[in-house]
């Protein structure tokens, strides 16, 4: 099957999402002049070491944040995210931060979670999570399309949960990441290999 997405694929549901996969989870968290807010992007991921830095995109809107969502909105005024990332075990939780809140209403308490303070930044965390990022941002990019924007930012702060490392190492099996697949499947990450690459 080949098709042109200008002109539709003409399948049940869009299969982009699920060529694409499995993409982390980037659970953000900020805190503005309405309050505290979190919520799921799975358009996550690292992209660079040195500096560290990471992005996360958005692709809809809120008829009260006018052309973005709250995490666009409030990174807008005050420059800094923080990243947490998901585990298997807080799944259900995280489904619940994907509502779509009124602006204001924090998704911390309506998903039960408890939330710290960040170090390096004004912005609060999720307290349980294996690992949290908290970040500056850098940049704020329009994406083609109405309600896309990429966002940009470096890591000023690490958290690790000590209960996942082990051996001086941070081990991923400790708290299983969750990952999006399409449509509306997850996956969970058990089980790890490791590969040589030829030039070391």
């Amino acid at each position: 099957m080949f098709y042109r997405p200008e002109d539709g694929h003409g399948l049940p549901h869009n299969p982009f999402n699920a060529i694409i996969t499995p993409r982390p989870i980037g659970w953000i968290s900020t805190r503005g002049t309405a309050g505290d807010n979190l919520a799921p992007y799975s358009f996550f991921n690292a992209v660079a070491y040195v500096p560290p830095q990471v992005m996360f995109a958005s692709t809809s809107a809120k008829s009260d944040r006018e052309d973005t969502k709250d995490s666009v909105a409030q990174i807008r005024e005050t420059g800094v995210f923080c990243v947490n990332i998901v585990e298997y075990a807080m799944r259900d939780a995280m489904n619940v931060t994907s509502a779509g809140l009124p602006a204001g209403e924090d998704e911390f308490t309506a998903a039960g979670l408890e939330k710290v303070q960040c170090e390096t930044i004004d912005c609060p965390r999720v307290a349980a999570a294996p690992a949290s990022l908290e970040c500056r941002m850098t940049q704020i990019v329009r994406l083609e399309g109405e309600t896309n924007w990429l966002v940009l930012g470096e890591v000023t702060g690490v958290h690790m949960r000590d209960d996942c490392l082990v051996d001086g190492t941070f081990d991923i099996t400790r708290y299983q990441p969750l990952t999006r697949l399409g449509y509306r499947d997850y996956a969970k990450i058990s089980d790890l290999f490791s590969l040589k690459r030829p030039d070391d």
